[in-house]
């Protein structure tokens, strides 16, 4: 089952159901969010696609003109975007350790970078036995809600930063319940999209470089998220493609199980306030930056992998706003 939020022609919110033809939507019946909805089903102890299907109107909307008229939403928001948590998570994708141990190469050879030796403790204890908790992976933070755009809105490139590269990667979905439960409402892609190199200057800016834009969907999947996926990220420009790649994702491409890293992220109280909403990336292999591709201004990212239906399409911008320094006022 995969949900899309988007806006009829009268500019309302819709919630609707892909149909099995992939090219219309079914809207359900008196639901604005699927936030809404995700509350809903943990109040009546039912699963969230159960719901979905009490909730199934006779209307149906042609799922290829909503994306003509660009009028998608992201496929889980929060109606105060404050209460957005927007986190990630590197170097658990096997393979992601070389291309980013690329930009951190030490001066004895010899020596792991803090890189490598991160990706080694995830080999050696990201897949801990069922209900033990395993090693810390890399975390980082991305923002709140204000941060996301949504399927086929722009990805800002900020007067201030050196790149603006695509990360393909799966993303975890959740709502906090009312008793500060986590609960999963599905899986998307996910563009995570990061200045690599303003990373590359120094690892110790991976903070900064991780203060982007992003964006996921259009698609949201209900339920477990396949363990191997394989999808093609691509960058155009100029309508003609200048450069693809596949990506692997997914637990068994991962040196973390998704059980391990949603549990070093949810440990942290703060992270379980009720009705707060978190968006989770999970990592990439592949980058175009790590093939020598530098977007622009222009480019469009697509990423797509076949259990998430629809790609997820932005184009790069270049922010109106000029690098100056920001006036600060004492009181």
């Amino acid at each position: 089952m995969r949900l899309v939020q988007f806006k009829a022609v009268d500019a309302t919110r819709k919630v609707g159901l892909v149909n099995e033809d992939g090219r219309s939507l079914q809207v359900l019946r008196d639901t604005l969010r699927v936030y809404d909805l995700a509350l809903e089903a943990e109040k009546l102890g039912v699963g969230l696609a159960q719901l979905v299907n009490t909730k199934l109107s006779d209307e149906t909307v042609d799922y290829e003109q909503v994306i003509a008229d660009n009028r998608l939403l992201l496929p889980l928001d929060h109606p105060d975007p404050a209460h957005f948590i927007v986190s990630g998570t590197g170097l658990d994708h096997l393979g992601s350790a070389q291309a980013r141990d690329s930009m951190h190469v030490k001066l004895n050879s010899d020596e792991l970078t803090d890189s490598m030796k991160m990706f080694k403790l995830g080999l050696e204890g990201g897949k801990p036995a069922a209900g033990e908790v395993g090693v810390a992976p890399e975390w980082f933070y991305k923002g709140d809600g204000r941060w996301l755009v949504a399927p086929g809105q722009p990805l800002e490139l900020p007067a201030f930063a050196w790149d603006g590269g695509e990360e393909p990667e799966l993303v975890g979905l959740y709502v906090i319940g009312h008793a500060s439960t986590v609960l999963r409402v599905g899986f998307a892609l996910g563009n995570e999209f990061s200045d690599h190199v303003l990373e590359r200057q120094n690892y110790l800016y991976l903070a900064h470089s991780k203060l982007r834009n992003s964006s996921f969907g259009p698609e949201l999947l209900v339920g477990e998220a396949p363990a191997n996926i394989v999808g093609v990220s691509r960058l155009l420009r100029d309508g003609q493609e200048l450069w693809s790649g596949e990506f692997l994702t997914g637990e068994a491409n991962m040196t973390h199980t998704l059980a391990n890293i949603e549990h070093h992220h949810f440990k942290y109280a703060a992270f379980r306030q009720p009705g707060d909403v978190h968006c989770h990336y999970f990592g990439t292999a592949t980058l175009s930056f790590a093939a020598g591709i530098k977007p622009q201004p222009g480019d469009v990212f697509e990423i797509s992998a076949a259990p998430f239906g629809r790609p997820l399409r932005n184009q790069l911008v270049a922010s109106s706003t000029a690098n100056k320094l920001v006036p600060i006022k004492t009181l």
